[in-house]
């Protein structure tokens, strides 16, 4: 995993000190060497940051095709390049290096944009193709690396993160719009909270010529307009699963530095870890961040299922002064709002990797994404799937989901009354659970908005940007509710919140590439096929996930109900460190600063908060943690209104 920069200027040459600069801002993402190529004409420029991974000695870029006549710059990694280097070797291409990235080169050489179909992993890059004056940029299927893009003063932008579009002269300033969008749901494929800087989309791919630039789609998750015909038995679904998930694990570790793993006390990581285990020599280590409360902590369920993997368990203890202490460094590498310091967590942990001398580790994200395991697809398969279901049985259920998961109140629970949602319901039929959810978290941020920026966009249909930029009937109508739900939150929360805050910015903040085998396109591929029913069994989530990793987690995470990772809210212990930044923060200038909020009403709510029963309190902390990241966000980039 690596940073990268692209330039393409239609009227001035780029100089050598901004494509320096840029690149020297991703040094975090990778600080084994930065190096950049400018073309003859001056006007493209390529920068690499490389953290080293494979092929430790000759690896470095940008690189550059046979004639000099292509160049690129790529972050991630492709999985099975062995077979596609001495394929394309067997067809005449001279191989420069033996690393994975250059046969992204050669393929786009042969293919053109056709390419991206032989590309299997977590990806971003940018190509320059001189014959035909054309940047190639594209992204994973997922978004598990970011790639973000700019048109500035007859000057196009890639790079990895937004930080390194400010040092090469995009003006930093909020966009206001997007502003108050976020504030109001899960944000939105290509957009950013920053004026004129978009992200391309996951599954797609960016053709700029000097006249033009287009954005394409090459990959979606296409549901089925209704379940299988012909039904297998349950044992053929997981057997499915099971081939699929372990050969994703299995090409994850190939490496040439050691692999880790990250391991909670939940089913995925340590599914990951027990197939992990069968396909690597030595004991992996299993690093696993513990908390000081215990409705947060799986520490006791992580240590028993290392112990069942044969892993040598890593405990990383996190408590509220490290949030604390952490918080400003972690929220500025995010980029984005968060409504909780779990990212803050992730970025200790991935420090604490980093210092035991790791570079690589397999996680688990990207299976609730796909497998329905939130409690919010849960409620949606009890209100939107009620074929033959007596009415008196589901409200009893729901009323259970609610009681069992408490804490998540207000993150993936409703908690109190939603905004207007009818723009919704007349697209889609019905109201997903988790947009009922953050419509409600909104309808408590709302009092809290400056009047002005508030009657600026009163008139504003929620989740109208979202739904106007997808393709509703291709993609939505027909499919039942559940993967509904499913691709809307794959399209928002999971490439701008799940693999950001608690993803890839955490762990490239200290050079720590993670690696995500639930979320190679060939296993979202199969469980994109099962029915429903496999992924949401009665009441059990991630059904057909705990019958395909049976044997190699234990008993207890088979058995165990999902538990998002979350740490513990700073409302719930107001003498800490962490509640005293919160509110040194939300009382002092840092948001005065800021023209989105009202001040006044926002130390209200803070008196307020010791007053709440707990349950209450837990649901605002997710507010002021996103009032607190947009502080941060506002002083540490200095961004314009």
């Amino acid at each position: 995993m690596c940073g990268i920069v692209a330039i393409f200027s239609r009227r001035n040459p780029v100089s050598d000190a901004i494509i320096e600069r840029a690149t020297q801002t991703l040094h975090h993402r990778g600080p084994d060497g930065q190096r950049h190529w400018i073309s003859p004409d001056r006007r493209v420029a390529l920068g690499h940051a490389r953290l080293s991974i494979i092929d430790l000695t000759t690896g470095d870029q940008p690189i550059a095709g046979e004639d000099q006549r292509t160049h690129i710059v790529v972050n991630g990694e492709f999985y099975g390049y062995e077979a596609i280097q001495r394929d394309l070797e067997a067809a005449g291409h001279r191989l420069r290096t033996r690393s994975d990235s250059e046969i992204a080169l050669h393929l786009y050489e042969d293919l053109g944009p056709e390419c991206l179909h032989q590309l299997r992993g977590e990806f971003a890059f940018v190509l320059w193709d001189q014959a035909n004056r054309t940047i190639f940029a594209a992204r994973d299927r997922f978004g598990v690396k970011p790639l973000f893009y700019a048109l500035h003063d007859c000057t196009l932008y890639f790079a990895s993160e937004v930080k390194a579009l400010f040092a090469a002269g995009v003006p930093a300033r909020w966009d206001t719009e997007s502003v108050f969008h976020s504030v109001e749901g899960g944000g939105h494929p290509s957009r950013t909270l920053y004026d004129g800087i978009f992200q391309v989309p996951p599954g797609h791919y960016v053709i700029a010529t000097e006249k033009h630039i287009q954005v394409h789609q090459y990959w979606d998750f296409n549901y089925p307009t209704a379940d299988p015909t012909v039904r297998r038995s349950d044992a053929d679904y997981a057997a499915e699963l099971r081939h699929s998930l372990e050969e994703a694990v299995r090409i994850r570790l190939r490496a040439d530095v050691p692999v880790g793993c990250y391991l909670s006390g939940g089913l995925d990581s340590c599914a990951v870890l027990g197939l992990a285990a069968k396909h690597h020599p030595d004991p992996i280590r299993a690093f696993s961040l513990t908390f000081d409360h215990p409705d947060y902590d799986e520490e006791k369920q992580a240590k028993e299922m290392a112990a069942k993997a044969n892993a040598e368990f890593y405990p990383v203890p996190i408590r509220q002064d490290d949030l604390a202490e952490n918080l400003p460094g972690a929220i500025l590498q995010s980029e984005t709002f968060c409504v909780n310091a779990h990212g803050v967590a992730k970025y200790v942990l991935s420090r604490a990797v980093r210092n035991a001398g790791y570079k690589v580790v397999l996680t688990g994200e990207g299976s609730d994404e796909i497998l329905a395991g939130y409690p919010h697809f849960r409620r949606d398969m009890l209100l939107y799937n009620r074929n033959g279901q007596n009415p008196a049985e589901v409200a009893a259920l729901l009323d259970n989901l609610e009681k069992v998961n408490p804490v998540s109140r207000g993150l993936l629970m409703p908690d109190g009354d939603a905004g207007p949602l009818e723009n919704v319901q007349r697209v889609l039929g019905f109201v997903p659970s988790w947009i009922e959810t953050f419509s409600a978290r909104s309808a408590k941020m709302r009092p809290l908005l400056a009047a002005d920026f508030a009657a600026q966009y009163s008139g504003s249909a929620s989740y109208y940007p979202l739904l106007s930029g997808l393709d509703v009937r291709g993609q939505l109508t027909g499919r039942d509710p559940v993967h509904q739900s499913l691709y809307l939150w794959a399209k928002t929360m999971l490439p701008n919140y799940i693999l950001t805050v608690l993803g890839d910015r955490m762990e490239m903040a200290h050079s720590v590439e993670g690696r995500v085998p639930f979320l190679d396109h060939r296993v979202v591929e199969v469980i994109c096929s099962q029915p429903v029913s496999q992924k949401i069994h009665g009441t059990v989530e991630k059904y057909v996930l705990r019958e395909a990793a049976r044997d190699v987690i234990t008993d207890t995470v088979y058995r165990r109900q999902k538990h998002p990772f979350l740490s513990p809210p700073a409302t719930l212990n107001p003498k800490e460190k962490l509640s005293v930044l919160v509110n040194d923060t939300l009382r002092g200038s840092a948001l005065a600063a800021i023209p989105f909020f009202d001040q006044k009403k926002v130390i209200g709510l803070l008196d307020r908060i010791a007053g709440m029963e707990e349950g209450a309190r837990v649901a605002y902390d997710q507010v002021l943690m996103l009032l607190v990241s947009a502080c941060i966000l506002h002083a540490g980039f200095q961004l314009a209104a």
